[in-house]
């Protein structure tokens, strides 16, 4: 697992384009779940394209830190597989 933002980021930017299932923290013991495509990456912010069937946002924006303090978690899906590929 990346240690620093730039490592991060560094993981972030070899998987773009491809398939993660994100959970992330929505305060109040709220987990969210949600599906979509890692789209493009920032100095400091991530950008996922979401599944239009699942979910009424279309993008959702996280930064960096928010996967090192594991407010965010992503898994990567290998669609050819169909198996996890890598861990956030």
């Amino acid at each position: 697992m990346p240690k620093t933002l730039a490592d991060i980021k560094k993981s972030l930017d070899s998987n773009l384009g491809k398939r993660l299932m994100l959970k992330a923290n929505g305060g109040r013991r709220k987990t969210i779940e949600r599906s979509g495509v890692l789209a493009e990456t920032y100095p400091s912010v991530f950008v996922v394209q979401l599944d239009q069937d699942e979910n009424a946002f279309e993008r959702v924006s996280y930064s960096y830190a928010d996967v090192l303090t594991d407010t965010v978690e992503l898994t990567f899906y290998d669609e050819a597989a169909g198996a996890m590929i890598l861990e956030q």
